[in-house]
C-alpha cells in the first residue's frame, strides 16, 4: 500500500500498514492487512483504536504487542463493573492529608492548609492519569471497556477527545506526549455513540485455519507443519459448534504445545478427547464435542 509521506506526522511511529505488519511479526504477533491498516490509521490520525470481538481472539495481546514493537511502556486499565474515578483516574491520599492536618497548630490558617494538602505530593495517579502525565510516549490499554457502566464512560471522553484530564484542585493537565490508546470490548453490551465516534473501529474475529496454523508455528518453534495444521483444523472445527466458551487462540497454542510434549505427530479422536480440557472449560461444551467426535468416528 502506497502512503503519502505528507500525512505522516512527526509523532507517528509507523510509515505504512506494511511497517505495522513487519513490526508486529517481529514480536510474534501475526496480524492481517485489515488489522494493520486500522493500527496505521489510528497512529496517523492520533485516534484510539477500539478492538471488538469475542474473548480470546488476541485483542489484549495486540495492544501488548504494539507496546513491545514500539518500545513503549504499557499502561493497563482493567475495567470491571463498579469502576470509578478513584480507580481509573486519580484520588487524593486522604490518610496522608489527615496526618498533615494533624501536624498543624490550632491557630493555623485553614485556607493555607487546604492549599497545602491538595498538591502533587498528595495525589495518587491511576492508569488514565499516569498515561496523560507520562513524559515519554506510552501505550494505554483500556481492557474490556464494555464491563463498565454507561455513566462511567464519561470519564473516558475527555481523555479520548483531547488527551487531557481536569482536576478541580489542580486545573487541566494536558498530555505532553500523546499516548497510543487501545480499547477492547467483548461485546457484552453496546458501547455509547460518543465513545465509538472518538475511535478507529476494528472488529477482530477468530483467525482462519491458515493464520492460526502460522500463529502456532511462530509461538511453538519445532512443532512441525503437519501437527500445527492438524491443531488449527481441529480448533476451527470445534469453534463451529454453539459453545458456551469457544477455544481462544492462547488455549489452542497451549493445546498444541501439550500435544508436542506428548509426542503426538498425528491426531486421533482419542487424542482429542483426552486433551479436550485444555480447549474447553465447561462440561456441557466437552460433552457436546465428545458426542460429535463419536459421530464422526462412527
Amino acid at each position: 500500500m502506497t502512503v503519502d509521506p505528507a500525512i505522516i506526522s512527526e509523532s507517528s511511529f509507523f510509515s505504512d500498514p506494511d511497517h505495522v505488519l513487519e513490526s508486529l511479526a517481529a514480536v510474534g504477533y501475526l496480524a492481517d492487512e485489515r488489522i494493520a491498516t486500522a493500527i496505521f490509521v489510528g497512529d496517523v490520525l492520533g485516534k484510539p483504536v477500539l478492538c471488538e470481538g469475542p474473548a480470546g481472539v488476541g485483542k489484549t495481546e495486540l495492544a501488548k504487542s504494539i507496546a513491545a514493537a514500539t518500545g513503549r511502556r504499557l499502561i493497563r486499565l482493567q475495567c470491571y463493573e463498579g469502576l470509578d474515578e478513584s480507580k481509573a483516574l486519580y484520588e487524593w491520599n486522604y490518610k496522608k492529608q489527615l496526618l498533615r492536618i494533624q501536624t498543624e497548630p490550632d491557630e493555623a490558617d485553614w485556607d493555607e492548609t487546604e492549599a497545602d494538602i491538595f498538591n502533587e505530593g498528595f495525589l495518587l495517579e491511576r492508569p488514565l492519569l499516569a498515561a496523560i502525565r507520562s513524559t515519554e510516549p506510552v501505550v494505554l490499554l483500556i481492557d474490556e471497556v464494555d464491563r463498565i457502566e454507561v455513566e462511567t464512560e464519561a470519564l473516558l471522553l475527555e481523555i479520548l477527545s483531547d488527551f487531557q484530564v481536569s482536576i478541580p484542585e489542580l486545573g487541566t493537565i494536558t498530555a505532553s506526549s500523546q499516548p497510543a490508546v487501545f480499547l477492547t470490548s467483548n461485546n457484552t453490551r453496546e458501547l455509547s455513540e460518543p465513545l465509538k465516534r472518538r475511535c478507529v473501529f476494528l472488529d477482530i474475529e477468530y483467525p482462519t485455519i491458515e493464520r492460526e496454523q502460522a500463529i502456532i508455528e511462530v509461538r511453538i518453534p519445532g512443532i512441525g507443519e503437519d501437527l500445527a495444521a492438524n491443531c488449527a483444523e481441529v480448533v476451527s472445527w470445534i469453534r463451529s459448534f454453539e459453545l458456551k466458551k469457544p477455544p481462544s487462540i492462547s488455549e489452542s497454542i497451549d493445546w498444541a504445545r501439550t500435544l508436542l510434549v506428548l509426542g503426538r505427530q498425528e491426531l486421533s479422536s482419542d487424542d482429542i478427547r483426552a486433551t479436550l480440557n485444555l480447549l474447553l472449560k465447561y462440561s456441557g461444551d466437552m460433552d457436546k464435542i465428545g458426542e460429535a467426535l463419536k459421530t464422526a468416528q462412527a
